[in-house]
């Protein structure tokens, strides 16, 4: 921790009107966090010694990807072209549809968003899906025209594209580079001069949004807030509405990429509070706080928790890593309050975990993490989603684990979460694209023109559907043209069953998974076909099936190795080979009837990242 001394003061606020509260949306790779650096170096928020790019992405993960996965916030400094001090409160944002949840949030904090277009690819699925739920928290919002450098940049259709896909004012777009610092300039007067200051009554009971929080070792959680009205001090009690927890403030402060603290924070500012917290899954991110003593009477409106659409067991590739893995996990929910989690078993690989995750980049990022910061190997099942099923006898229950999938003669009906899906893509590309929905299940199909040569096709599928290999194929098929974002809609009826795989007719249970009916054969031949490569061959005949119930829908036979009996004999009649073979095909029967089938780590890895890759 940097002392205060030496940290750089921030301006002194005279009013509100002198605060801008802005957020960045964008899809990936637009230059969104390059944005956000350019800025903090222009506002004098970092040395060049200590700069280092995306540095609001702390994670090596983020870095190595280029993508934004935990939202972040700085308290810049900025004397603007009218010679009067400004204090810019930048909330950066995920653009991953997977985290949704966390734009929401940010947005909730904000009165105004940079919204950027790539000048080489024009605007993006989740550009417009960002723009929606900017529009529904009534944000102002700034078009910026980022990547005007490249050879393949065309700030005309660019403009084209931002009248007619996002309806906001092509002439107001800002042209700039953030890679070479081109009209960042312009885009800090943009801020400053077109979007709205923050209100809110200073006199008021408190309210404060918590928009993010994360843990540090020596202080606790580090909650992230914007206070809407009211002040809070050191000292104050605050009591969050949701979780209905009490505790004493220890610091307040800005965010200027070094914690700097500060003797109060008023309405309108964006800023940190350290109360004694101990872990996030004691508070709920998207609460408000108030004071003990003097509560407000309503929470601000828009709450919602993080839902997890996305299950998969997780076991450690040895078993003797169990309780490192129960560590690994238990540490990284300190900081993830959507990861959750629950003890699980299995016969083949022993005792894991069933978690939860907002979708497959959130379960991808959280297995990097565990195997990195860790240093674990895992096996991880087949990602499911949660399917509701009503019962004969009446009663509804919820499956995401097919350990829990009832018996079928129990079952009246299923349901299962359908999503309507925009995917944004070239015109000579449409005809693939709406193939590929339809063999996902597509169950509607619209087109809507945005401008000349590109057009967008809604679809509404099951969101089980899109969780393997729906997002590569469509990258491919538009040759990394197409872009894709999604939104829950609801739950509609289905066909799921459950598939056994079968080896050697025992059932493993770790390789059973939930399909519709109609996917079921092409699926349990792809994994009878990938163990019969992966498991060793043995002295006896192995079939690999795949059941629905007790009928065989695929199968595989792994080959014995065969020993010659016959090869000692030198002559003499033909019934002693006959007789030394038969006794052979007994001992092969008996051997097949008790021995055991050695099935290696590695052939469950191999079946299941094959899948969902």
């Amino acid at each position: 921790m940097v002392p205060v001394s030496e940290i750089k003061p921030s301006f002194k606020i005279s009013s509100m009107k002198h605060i801008r509260n802005f957020c960045i949306i964008a899809h990936i790779d637009h230059g969104k966090s390059t944005l956000a650096d350019r800025l903090i170096q222009v506002c004098g928020g970092v040395t060049q010694r200590e700069f280092q790019d995306q540095l609001l992405d702390s994670m090596d993960i983020e870095r190595e990807r280029g993508i934004t996965i935990k939202s972040n916030t700085v308290t810049l400094d900025y004397r603007g072209a009218d010679g009067k001090e400004y204090v810019l409160n930048l909330i950066d944002t995920p653009g991953h549809v997977d985290f949704s949840h966390e734009v929401r949030r940010s947005l909730m904090a904000c009165e105004g968003a940079l919204i950027i277009v790539d000048a080489s690819q024009g605007v993006e699925a989740q550009t417009v899906a960002n723009l929606y739920l900017a529009l529904e928290y009534d944000l102002e919002l700034l078009p910026v025209i980022n990547k005007i450098d490249l050879p393949a940049a065309d700030t005309d259709r660019a403009r084209i594209a931002i009248d007619s896909e996002l309806g906001l004012d092509p002439f107001e777009a800002i042209l700039i580079s953030a890679k070479n610092g081109i009209g960042v300039d312009d885009v800090l007067e943009g801020i400053v001069q077109k979007l709205p200051c923050p209100s809110g009554d200073p006199g008021a009971p408190l309210k404060a949004l918590v928009f993010d929080a994360h843990f540090d070792k020596y202080r606790g959680v580090i909650l992230q807030c914007r206070v809407m009205e009211g002040m809070l001090k050191p000292k104050d009690t605050i009591h969050f509405m949701h979780a209905d927890r009490d505790f004493t403030v220890d610091e307040v402060g800005y965010n200027q990429l070094k914690l700097t603290p500060q003797e109060q924070l008023r309405a309108g500012e964006v800023g940190y509070i350290v109360a004694g917290v101990k872990s996030v899954q004691d508070i709920e991110i998207g609460d408000t706080i108030t004071l003990a003593e003097n509560p407000a009477e309503n929470p601000i409106p828009g709450y919602q928790e993080a839902k997890q659409v996305v299950f998969s067991s997780i076991y450690p590739m040895s078993t003797d890593d169990y309780v490192d893995l129960t560590k690994a996990l238990d540490k990284l929910a300190i900081n993830d309050a959507a990861l959750t989690f629950e003890k699980d078993s299995s016969a083949a690989l022993g005792f894991g975990f069933r978690c939860g995750f907002l979708g497959l980049l959130h379960l991808d990022v959280i297995q990097e993490r565990l195997q990195r910061e860790f240093d674990l190997g895992l096996v991880i099942s087949a990602p499911s989603v949660k399917y509701k099923i009503m019962l004969k006898d009446g009663k509804e229950i919820e499956v995401d684990n097919p350990s829990y999938w009832p018996d079928p003669s129990q079952i009246d009906s299923t349901t299962e979460p359908y999503i309507k899906a925009s995917i944004l893509t070239p015109e000579e590309f449409v005809g693939p694209v709406m193939d590929l929905c339809r063999e996902h299940r597509s169950e509607s199909q619209t087109m809507n023109y945005l401008s000349a040569g590109r057009l967008e096709v809604s679809s509404e599928m099951p969101l089980g559907e899109v969780l393997f290999d729906f997002y590569g194929k469509l990258k491919m098929i538009t040759r990394g043209y197409g872009s894709f974002d999604y939104e829950p809609i609801e739950y509609r009826k289905t066909d799921i069953v459950k598939v056994d795989i079968l080896v050697n007719k025992e059932p493993v249970d770790t390789l059973s998974y939930l399909v519709h009916r109609e996917k079921a054969r092409t699926r349990a031949l792809h994994y009878c076909e990938r163990l019969a490569k992966e498991i060793p061959r043995h002295q006896f005949k192995i079939p690999i099936q795949g059941v629905i119930g007790g009928t065989v829908i695929a199968r595989s036979t792994i080959a014995p190795f065969r020993k010659d009996v016959t090869e000692k004999l030198y002559g003499g009649d033909v019934t002693r080979k006959k007789k030394l073979l038969e006794k052979q095909k007994k001992g092969k029967a008996k051997m097949k009837q008790f021995g055991n089938v050695n099935i290696p780590q590695k052939a469950f890895v191999a079946v299941l990242q094959t899948d969902k890759n």
